[in-house]
């Protein structure tokens, strides 16, 4: 009877170690150490944007991505924890699908608690966009950013209409950044048109200060910076004696 007892605990052990620990299984699935409804510890939360942003259709699965029905729970999360007070962007992407890129852009920009961004690496395409919804946004000095016009991927009917599609989708984009940012829309229209540069397409790429100068990104900077920023902006929101009392 013991030997079958002991057995049994072998066995459970196994099964315990077999299984995913609750950490690990937020990394996987959100990409997250811990979810917005759960975080108490810190008076901040972190979203991470990294590799393609997946939408509409699935991506292979050896390609990097960050789904958006992943991030829509969270932002709405975000917005209800009343122990949330901000929220930090950081993104690396290469861009991906253009309405769920919009979507998380429009909803990081209606979020009624401060927000920053941060650029690390790349912030591309439909990136660019994400980037600018936050309050306040940084860039990396070696970060770059890759302005283009719109493009579509695949089978595509060659008919008037697809380019109409297309044209209004692509003014969507110029509209959201223009207005969420500094840059003026004849200088966004004219980096992303561009000939010649090092996309070897269509299109520019811009770095660090260039992103800066060019109005599209508030500061060089890196987390010490944007941290620095977020703490001022959530102060910025307490009523004066609470922040004379911290």
């Amino acid at each position: 009877m013991n030997n079958v007892g002991s057995e049994n605990q072998e066995g459970q052990q196994g099964d315990k170690e077999n299984k995913p620990s609750g950490l690990l299984e937020k990394i996987q699935q959100l990409g997250q150490t811990n979810v917005p409804q759960l975080s108490q510890d810190s008076k901040i939360h972190c979203l991470t944007i990294v590799g393609q942003i997946e939408g509409h259709m699935q991506l292979p699965p050896h390609n990097k991505t960050t789904k958006y029905e992943h991030l829509i729970p969270q932002i709405v999360a975000i917005e209800q924890n009343p122990n949330i007070e901000g929220l930090l962007v950081i993104l690396n992407t290469v861009g991906g699908d253009v309405e769920a890129g919009l979507a998380i852009s429009e909803m990081l920009a209606s979020l009624s608690k401060p927000t920053v961004s941060l650029v690390l690496g790349g912030g591309h395409s439909i990136g660019v966009p994400i980037a600018v919804s936050c309050d306040y946004s940084f860039i990396a000095e070696t970060a770059t950013m890759t302005i283009h016009p719109i493009r579509l991927t695949g089978l595509v009917i060659g008919v008037p209409q697809t380019f109409e599609y297309l044209d209004k989708m692509q003014e969507r984009v110029i509209n959201f950044v223009t207005k969420h940012s500094n840059i003026a829309e004849e200088t966004f229209k004219e980096l992303m048109f561009a000939k010649g540069n090092l996309t070897r397409d269509i299109g520019t790429n811009v770095v660090g200060h260039d992103a800066v100068q060019t109005g599209l990104i508030h500061e060089v900077g890196g987390i010490g910076q944007a941290m620095k920023k977020l703490n001022e902006l959530i102060d910025l929101t307490k009523p004066k004696d609470e922040v004379m009392v911290q």
